[in-house]
């Protein structure tokens, strides 16, 4: 148990036996270091509903703390104007925790939070009409990253992609590629209007005039089908560089040959939240709060994304995940409301689907924007990306930021292969520790012999003790948002801090005792570093750079 948790469990007895209102009291880091590692504010909230002063509840519970603290795990507890109870961990706390991240080993920092729980994550979903662009590629390595912290805390996880072959867009698809094999044989014909222009779209062309010769009539519908299995298989292509395996695909098509999309539409009309007008079908929105109705079907016959999107979170739902994400980009902020608004109408409880947003990648070179138009094809593929700059890089680089800040993803620092590229820095922090180890085991020295850390005394050993009872905290706030970026700034500043220890303490030395300590130290710090890449951020832990 970390000093945090156990700080909190030790108050929630005083709290008890003090005969005090509350539970489970803020606990923090200090802002200074003088008054301590962790404080506590209890005393304040208190004062009011008790009307005494702060100062005096403080030296209450303290003296109740002083009788019940386990000084292996604090080691002072001091009081502080105006209230705040301040807490000193004890530094053989902070040396045991190398112990027990070398015994647990892939173990450490893993809770049972989602033992025997499922969850289904959600994401990609592109369509079949084009290659992955580099947007795709963000949300999927997120989608791949939250799947991934789920895991780590014990959720047996399904991730699932969702498709429409059908539609305006496919239609558009199968004409392209029709025009652009018309084209091939020697006919002037036309691409249609708003039509798919990639080279991609001439390649699918030329293997149909290859394999089925120049006979095809205009209307055969080779020309969509072969367009729809080729970008298929080029999606899972171009995801398994990245090493994200889906394990279930859904098909929008599905839901209408079912009748799901019609019985969606008569359950909602039972509620009196359908209606027509203007030729178009419309979901009374207005009725549950929102300032507007939003058209379900339009007056061309075509549905909006709202009403396959919810039969297919209706299925989800029926499939009694204990969890489900979707991962969204930000051109959904505006519908997906929506449909959590009709699942609800439809007397389904939705606090099982936790939506994610993530905002869109600009790619830049030497400071400039790349422009980018899918539909014009002058778009740069994700597998293009994952060309040029690798997949550690590539999957780092997407989750660097916070996924609802707008990314620039640089490719020149991209490119770069110094300790400058952030996932550079931390792999050659692993690999930089891996050589240590190496260098130690060639004088007799290994990580599986017995070591004193009480010969850890330095500063510089201290915060990088310190730096690594965080990561189990670490890892339970990702738990709670679902966000890679709080793991993979955590890894910078490790790294950050082993290197400043390295520069400051030489590991291997004369004093053999004082090498095996910080061969263990340095051991804990390489586990940490390569549980949370390889597990969680899904990039290479090296031992050699």
């Amino acid at each position: 148990m970390n000093p945090k948790t156990y700080l909190i469990q030790q108050l929630n007895n005083c709290i008890t036996e003090l005969g005090l209102p509350g539970r489970d009291p803020q606990v923090s880091p200090t802002r200074d270091p003088q008054f301590g590692d962790l404080s506590t504010n209890l005393p304040l909230t208190l004062a009011g509903q008790l009307r005494r002063k702060p100062l005096e509840i403080a030296v209450e519970i303290k003296a109740d703390l002083d009788k019940k603290i386990d000084n292996s795990v604090i080691d002072t507890i001091t009081i502080t104007p105006p209230g705040f109870i301040n807490f000193i961990i004890s530094n053989d706390y902070y040396r045991s925790i190398i112990s027990l991240i070398i015994s647990n080993s892939g173990d450490f920092g893993r809770s049972n939070a989602g033992s025997g729980k499922t969850a289904n994550v959600e994401f990609v979903s592109a369509n079949p009409t084009g290659p992955l662009t580099v947007g795709h590629g963000r949300q999927a390595v997120l989608g791949d990253s939250a799947a991934n912290i789920l895991e780590w805390h014990g959720y047996d996880v399904t991730r699932e992609y969702y498709f429409n072959d059908a539609g305006r867009q496919m239609r558009l698809l199968g004409q392209s590629v029709a025009a652009r094999y018309f084209q091939e044989i020697g006919q002037d014909t036309e691409l249609p209007e708003d039509g798919y222009q990639g080279q991609y779209i001439r390649d699918i062309a030329k293997a149909i005039r290859i394999e089925l010769g120049d006979e095809l009539e205009t209307d055969n519908p080779v020309f969509r089908k072969s367009a729809e299995d080729q970008i298929f298989a080029d999606i899972k292509n171009s995801l398994a560089k990245l090493g994200i395996i889906h394990k279930v695909f859904a098909n929008e098509k599905n839901f209408y040959e079912s009748g799901a999309i019609k019985q969606t539409i008569a359950d909602l009309r039972a509620k009196n939240l359908v209606y027509e007008t203007d030729g178009a079908t419309w979901f009374k929105t207005t009725a549950l709060g929102k300032e507007q109705d939003r058209v379900l079907i339009k007056s061309s016959g075509e549905p909006t994304y709202r009403l396959p999107d919810i039969a297919y979170h209706r299925d989800k739902l029926k499939r009694n995940f204990d969890l489900i994400v979707d991962l969204f980009g930000a051109d959904h902020m505006d519908s997906y409301p929506d449909v959590i608004a009709a699942l609800k109408a439809l007397d389904y409880d939705v606090s099982s689907i936790r939506v994610l947003i993530h905002q869109f990648v600009t790619l830049v070179r030497s400071g400039e924007k790349i422009r980018m138009s899918t539909r014009k094809a002058n778009f740069v593929t994700l597998e293009e990306l994952i060309d040029l700059v690798g997949k550690d890089v590539v999957r780092y680089f997407f989750i660097m930021r916070g996924m609802n800040s707008h990314l620039n993803f640089d490719l020149d620092l991209a490119e770069d292969e110094s300790e400058k590229n952030p996932v550079y820095y931390l792999q050659y922090a692993h690999a930089r520790i891996c050589n240590i180890i190496k260098h130690g085991e060639s004088l007799g020295i290994s990580l599986d012999q017995q070591f004193d850390t009480s010969l850890l005394i330095e500063p510089a050993e201290f915060k990088l003790l310190k730096k690594l009872v965080e990561f189990p905290e670490v890892m339970e706030i990702a738990l709670n948002v679902l966000e890679p970026q709080i793991v993979a700034t955590y890894l910078q500043s490790l790294a950050g801090t082993f290197h400043k220890f390295y520069s400051e303490c030489r590991v291997i030395t004369d004093d053999r005792a004082l090498t095996q300590a910080r061969l263990a130290l340095i051991g804990a710090v390489k586990i940490v570093l390569a549980n949370s890449l390889t597990n969680i951020l899904g990039v290479q832990a090296p031992e050699k750079m």
